[in-house]
């Protein structure tokens, strides 16, 4: 495998630390041993998160063809287009970013609190647009671009979630090379990787880069788009032009992507009563915070499967935190009273 043939602008901070989370795991009965891996904490730039981790290989693409502006989507609340903003600020650039209405929530300050409030507070253009959720490539986005251009910029082309871009899986192939390096100096290697998945680049770095050492299908992607059929096509398809740019040698197959779809529910962006039990569960035994739209979901599903002993005894498991904290500010009504 070759990742470091792909050029990287360093973004973040070093390797993100992995800590055990020794409470969680002695409440669910301690037969499994719990660790998160803070990507939430992987960089300066306005919190981090996964996104960071991916805009590294794609950086360097969009300085070597000269753009001046970084054209991205997301929805109001997303954590994507805010470290887009962060990103570009950091560069110099400017930013354009399209926020589609891809949650059916309405909290009166939804859209002026959390990522949107910072992505404007970086400079970013930020243009609202009344459409719903869709992980696929959007009119509005094509549109944003296209003004870009009319106005004389040259604008590089982010999709949602930097996911389905030729170079948006590299970042997490070298998570996984991360975890690899860290797991030696830990003297044991993880059973489980956990993470949520929605336009799923970071599941398909995932799967590639754990494939090196047959791990690919003990990456348990906890679906968040509740629309899993497209999601996991998304991911695979990913994965495989991935596998192709680092040259894995070997071939990556619809089994190797594993997504659970239990976890979706209600609908993407909004939490169930059992995702808001995990995040109050999480921050009360770790003081550590999830949020309503991604890692609320993906602690939920860790979390049954493990009370559910779907998860074998004397397993390590470990918990990707992707970040994505700052959108619980637009949730503010179910979280009023803690």
């Amino acid at each position: 495998m070759n990742l470091a043939k792909h050029p990287r602008h360093k973004l973040t901070f070093g390797p993100t630390p992995i800590e055990k989370l020794d409470r969680l795991s002695q409440h669910l009965g301690g037969a499994v041993e719990i660790y998160a891996k803070r990507e939430d904490c992987n960089s300066g730039l306005a919190f981090g998160g996964n996104k960071v981790r991916k805009l590294e290989y794609l950086v360097p693409e969009a300085i070597a063809q000269g753009c001046d502006t970084l054209v991205t989507i997301g929805g109001v609340q997303s954590n994507h287009t805010r470290q887009v903003a962060a990103v570009a600020a950091k560069l110099g650039m400017k930013c354009r970013l399209v926020q589609e209405n891809w949650v059916n929530w309405h909290d009166s300050v939804y859209d002026r609190v959390g990522n949107i409030l910072m992505s404007r507070l970086m400079g970013a253009k930020v243009e609202l647009v009344n459409e719903g959720f869709g992980i696929g490539f959007k009119e509005s986005w094509e549109n944003a671009l296209a003004e870009v251009r009319a106005g004389g910029g040259k604008p590089y082309a982010i999709p949602a979630g930097a996911s389905d871009h030729p170079l948006g899986g590299l970042g997490f192939v070298g998570f996984a090379e991360e975890v690899r390096a860290q797991e030696k100096e830990l003297g044991f290697t993880f059973d489980y990787i956990f993470v949520c998945s929605v336009t799923g680049s970071t599941q398909a770095g995932m799967v590639v880069g754990f494939a090196a050492d047959g791990r690919a299908r003990r990456v348990i992607g906890i679906d968040a788009s509740a629309k899993p059929e497209e999601t996991h096509a998304q991911i695979l398809r990913i994965a495989q032009k991935t596998a192709d740019l680092v040259e894995l040698g070997q071939p990556i197959t619809a089994d190797d992507v594993v997504l659970d779809t239990r976890y979706a529910y209600p609908e993407y962006g909004l939490p169930s009563a059992e995702t808001n039990e995990a995040i109050r569960l999480c921050a009360r035994l770790e003081g550590m915070l999830t949020d309503p739209v991604y890692e609320g979901k993906s602690m939920q599903g860790m979390i049954d499967m493990i009370a559910k002993h779907e998860i074998p005894a004397g397993s390590r498991v470990l918990y990707a935190h992707l970040g994505g904290v700052p959108a619980i500010n637009g949730y503010a009504g179910i979280y009023a009273n803690g």
